[in-house]
């Protein structure tokens, strides 16, 4: 469905850090499309540093959803309030809701906005859309998201994954790596920890990766963690196991500082989270760890391609320079937190040591 050239476009994406990543390509494809128009997108708090300072961005309207549940009735429903009309003031041309939800639902019929794109929800918002987005399916989110400009009618240009930081950001990180004599920059970023613990590998496991890095192939490895005292203590656990003294480097860096430093490594491994596909985005090699997710949906984007290359569920596969470990159970991917709701998965706890050393040799 053609539309005339809007002026001022809104994209929300209520999701966690890597949905909200996933979504400039869409982002740059409007851009292109619609060169005149101003693009603003809602998010989540905590997930701004995804798109900020992304040039083809006007604004960055963010949604602090945590706060807001926590309020008294009444102070929430202000909150609320207010939050949808800052966006009805804006005067939105065209709306793009990129999740299922009743939020966003909500949010774009009381914008007002000329034309409303969204997926039906089952729910007394089913009918707030103009234009309705088809289910995904086998196919990865970033293809998802791009589906509102076959649904414009609008060319699709590129697909590629973008992410920015600052001049400040790129002085920090290049003090910390040259007081750690790394001006080479020749060294491995390892980011074992999802805040999702029930994503990680063996602490056992991702100390032997550790340690073969180290002391097989004698390069250096930076360890980063969010500064929060799951991932923190899990890292400490994974330390604790190590033969080599790797740098621990995790809680020191923002989410952007650690996209500037993971653009200097040679490559990347961890755990199916917001890092590995900022890693995908910068163009390093990833290898991951998939579990509970389903690569066909989350696997890293390889940005010299146009087509994913999964083609599964599960299993190990590869996307031009990048590649899943994962195990071939039919339960997988389940989406389940752990096995039996403990928090650990089952399929992540004895994975294939050999098969991890090749895929490491191959790639540094």
């Amino acid at each position: 469905m053609k539309i005339n050239s809007p002026k001022k476009i809104l994209i929300m994406k209520f999701r966690n850090i890597g949905d909200v990543l996933l979504t400039t390509p869409l982002i740059k494809n409007l851009k292109l499309n619609y060169s005149d128009a101003t693009i603003d997108i809602a998010v989540n708090k905590g997930c701004e540093d995804m798109v900020t300072l992304n040039p083809s961005l006007n604004d960055v309207i963010i949604y602090d959803r945590n706060k807001i549940k926590k309020q008294s009735i009444l102070k929430r429903l202000k909150d609320e309030f207010s939050f949808a009309y800052k966006i009805r003031k804006n005067k939105y041309d065209l709306i793009i809701n990129t999740t299922k939800g009743d939020r966003g639902a909500q949010l774009a019929l009381i914008s007002g906005a000329k034309t409303k794109i969204g997926y039906k929800s089952n729910s007394k918002f089913d009918k707030v859309f103009d234009i309705y987005l088809p289910k995904q399916e086998f196919r990865h989110t970033l293809e998802m998201d791009l589906d509102t400009l076959k649904a414009l009618e609008l060319e699709t240009f590129e697909k590629k994954v973008e992410i920015f930081w600052s001049e400040k950001d790129e002085e920090k990180v290049k003090e910390i790596l040259s007081k750690n004599n790394l001006e080479n920059q020749d060294f491995i970023h390892i980011h074992p920890v999802s805040r999702w613990l029930f994503k990680c590998i063996n602490d056992r496991t991702m100390a032997n990766i550790i340690d073969f890095c180290e002391l097989e192939l004698n390069k250096r490895v930076i360890l980063t963690a969010a500064p929060i005292k799951e991932e923190m203590d899990k890292l400490n656990s994974i330390m604790n196991l190590c033969k080599s003294k790797p740098l621990n480097f995790g809680g020191l860096f923002t989410l952007k500082q650690t996209a500037c430093l993971n653009k200097k490594a040679k490559a990347f491994i961890g755990v199916d989270t917001s890092i590995m596909h900022i890693s995908a985005a910068n163009d390093i090699p990833v290898l991951a760890f998939f579990g509970p997710s389903g690569t066909d949906h989350w696997g890293p984007w390889d940005n010299e391609s146009f087509e994913s290359g999964y083609t599964k569920r599960n299993g190990y596969q590869t996307m031009g320079k990048h590649r899943v470990i994962a195990e071939s159970r039919d339960c997988q991917p389940c989406g389940k937190d752990g096995c039996n709701g403990s928090k650990i998965s089952d399929c992540l706890m004895n994975l294939d040591m050999q098969l991890i050393k090749n895929n490491i040799k191959e790639m540094v």
